[in-house]
């Protein structure tokens, strides 16, 4: 085995090696750019070189610079993580010859499933069930439209060396198609350098779920069953989950044979995952390898019990998996949330920034039976830099069932506390209520179906705000109590804390009376109904953690004048807390309106002016691009939202801009 390896790669996956390395008695070599210098992967490690500014195209992705690490520390192994170097063939070459072990697959395996026409024929030849489509050398767009004809539309019209979503479109005609591979054909050359493109059928109604494998170099190749990855924003993965609601066991053993029959046909070692696109009649067809380990590995880790990268480890050092497919059987379900540092509020826009407060709830086993998991590269204090992917942390849980798992994910999404960033929490904790979620209703198409003007918060039912108006009236009488005991050390005279009050959020007006007790408080409706609260939360804790006539409710708590903001369940309301009378007399006050600031072009997002694309005193129309604004490796373009007359540009390129700084002013 093993003394020491180095990772190359950073944050919460780098994290995560380092763990199992650390299990196996195995030390460990961090590498880190400018940006990394106090990250926690630099922390955990054993040892820590660094390897450049922190572009990652001035570091982690600089073979010479992880070569030149290994040389420096005499590490034996490499493992690759996801992303930055992990399905380079020349890095894995490049180890080969230095007589270092890459953990992961023979570089040509990596080659071959590279190219997504390659991967296809090989599929193909494997026996695997591929989506019908051409795979030859299209000539120009009235060709792309004859090839469309044949196979049937819908069609997919995707490049070769394409990823992210850049190169790919969906053509309902001819015409469309003759459109769509023009752009895909200009996009692919401008963004991989490669302007191959091929065609296939649309798949209708698609749940994108894969099949994780395990080969190791004795001939022995076994599959640990599906994921389902179908939540999806912008061709990124959002919540993933093991096992798939949607498979029966003959399509799971289908799907797994054919994953593994491929494997083999391209001499595949270590960890990999064979992505299927399924439709709504089981029909399932091979999307593409990811010749590495996936960043939602930990749900079949948790499904399983099996350790993937200390397996990946193991198999790289020449060892035999020490099981059989018929040893792995699937247990419980698994779900995994993404946390990522973008605003849902602000269509998901990077967010940077310090993480003033970050709270992950505890790991573990939890008192209903289930697992919490949180796989992370940051803490509280530490920076979310411009320079890297957005993510923060990946939550886990685990149940016995799948309603379990979902209970168990609302509540430590609940308890994770975040703030000094803007982050999807409160996006995927809405996700976690959806009914069609909670149903196993899901498709590729989820988010955009169901958010189709974005996310503006959760709209919770009115029997979840009464639970909460229940729970604030009763935080509101222990704040009251305690401020009139503050107020009565100085004048000897303790206020008596009113009865009655009314309580407002989300647009309901709740009319209570609250009687308290040593043990809690029964708070009565106007209706009759009353609901029992007990709590130890205290003024100034911004965690409350509240029974509710037995029932958790967990809600994060910030105090505002005459009440509290209460954010739960992916809501973020503003709950005030008054009596009768200011209740009467707060509704013949006017509103207040937000500021107009239709007059300017604000910076969405912390980040560097990349382009100014107009002039001062230009007309524009609605949808002209004005500015591209670049953070976390995305080009965000803002465009007009009517026409108008530039009058002044503040900004130039080079210059970097916070949140709500004025870009350009409009007459």
């Amino acid at each position: 085995m093993f003394k020491k390896i180095l990772i190359a790669n950073r944050g919460e996956i780098a994290c995560r090696v380092i763990k199992t390395a650390r299990k196996m008695g195995i030390q460990t070599v961090a590498v880190y750019s400018d940006a990394d210098r106090n990250a926690l992967h630099v922390q955990m490690a054993d040892e820590a070189v660094h390897i450049g500014p922190a572009p990652a195209n001035q570091s982690y992705i600089v073979i010479g610079k992880i070569l030149d690490a290994i040389r420096q520390t005499g590490a034996e192994a490499v493992h690759p993580g996801y992303g930055f170097l992990s399905e380079r063939m020349d890095f894995a070459a490049a180890l080969e010859e230095m007589g270092v072990v890459f953990i992961g697959p023979p570089s040509p395996a990596i080659e071959k499933m590279g190219d997504k026409i390659t991967s296809k024929k090989l599929a193909q030849e494997a026996g695997v069930s591929t989506v019908p489509g051409y795979m030859g050398l299209i000539a120009d767009a009235e060709e792309a439209a004859r090839i469309s004809d044949q196979i049937g539309y819908p069609v997919m019209i995707k490049a070769s060396a394409g990823g992210g979503g850049k190169g790919m479109r969906i053509a309902w005609t001819a015409d469309e198609a003759r459109e769509g591979f023009e752009s895909s054909k200009n996009e692919a050359a401008n963004s991989f350098g490669d302007d191959r493109i091929f065609i296939e059928k649309f798949v209708t109604q698609p749940r994108h779920i894969e099949i994780q494998v395990l080969a190791d170099k004795h001939g022995n190749t076994v599959y640990l069953h599906e994921r389902e990855c179908s939540i999806q924003r912008r061709n990124q993965k959002v919540i993933e989950e093991a096992p798939s609601p949607f498979l029966d066991e003959a399509t799971r053993k289908a799907m797994g044979e054919q994953a593994c029959a491929l494997a083999k046909a391209v001499g595949y070692t270590s960890a990999g995952t064979v992505e299927f696109i399924v439709d709504g009649a089981r029909n399932f067809y091979f999307l593409e390898m990811n010749t590495r380990l996936q960043v939602e590995h930990p749900v079949t880790e948790l499904i399983t019990g099996i350790d993937l990268v200390e397996q990946m480890i193991r198999v790289a050092a020449g060892e035999k998996l020490p099981f059989a497919q018929s040893d792995l059987k699937i247990n419980g379900w698994a779900m995994e949330s993404r946390l990522y540092a973008e605003d849902p509020y602000r269509n998901f826009l990077p967010s940077i920034g310090r993480l003033t407060r970050y709270r992950p709830p505890v790991e573990g086993a939890t008192a209903r039976g289930g697992i919490v998991r949180n796989d992370t590269g940051v803490y509280e204090g530490g920076e979310i830099s411009m320079y890297y992917d957005p993510m923060i942390a990946k939550l886990c849980t685990w149940a016995p069932t799948r309603e379990a798992a979902i209970g168990e994910m609302r509540l430590a999404l609940d308890t994770f506390e975040v703030e000094g960033i803007g982050h999807n929490l409160p996006f995927v904790a809405a996700v976690m209520d959806h009914p069609k979620f909670v149903a196993g209703d899901i498709t590729t198409a989820f988010i955009a179906e169901e958010y189709p003007e974005g996310f503006q918060g959760a709209t919770l039912p009115e029997g979840e705000l009464k639970r909460m108006a229940a729970a604030a009236a009763a935080m509101n009488r222990v704040a009251e109590i305690r401020r009139t005991r503050i107020s009565g050390t100085m004048d000897n005279h303790q206020r008596r804390v009113g009865d009655d009050w009314v309580v407002s959020l989300g647009g309901y007006d709740f009319a209570v009376t609250i009687a308290a007790d040593r043990e809690g408080s029964t708070v009565g409706f106007a209706d009759g109904s009353s609901l029992r609260v007990s709590s130890d939360w205290v003024p100034g804790q911004p965690l409350a953690r509240i029974a509710v006539d037995g029932s958790d409710l967990v809600m994060k708590v910030e105090k505002i004048p005459m009440g509290f903001r209460l954010r739960s369940r992916g809501a973020d309301l503003k709950t005030h807390v008054r009596s009768p009378r200011a209740a009467e007399l707060a509704k013949l006050m006017p509103e207040k309106l937000p500021p107009d600031t239709s007059r300017f072009l604000l910076c969405p997002m912390p980040g560097l002016v990349v382009k100014i694309q107009v002039e001062e005193g230009q007309e524009v129309q609605e949808g002209q691009a004005l500015a591209t604004v670049e953070a976390m490796k995305m080009e965000n373009i803002l465009k007009a939202e009517k026409r108008g007359v530039v009058k002044l540009i503040k900004a130039k390129p080079g210059e970097s801009l916070r949140v709500d700084d004025v870009i350009m002013e409009f007459e």
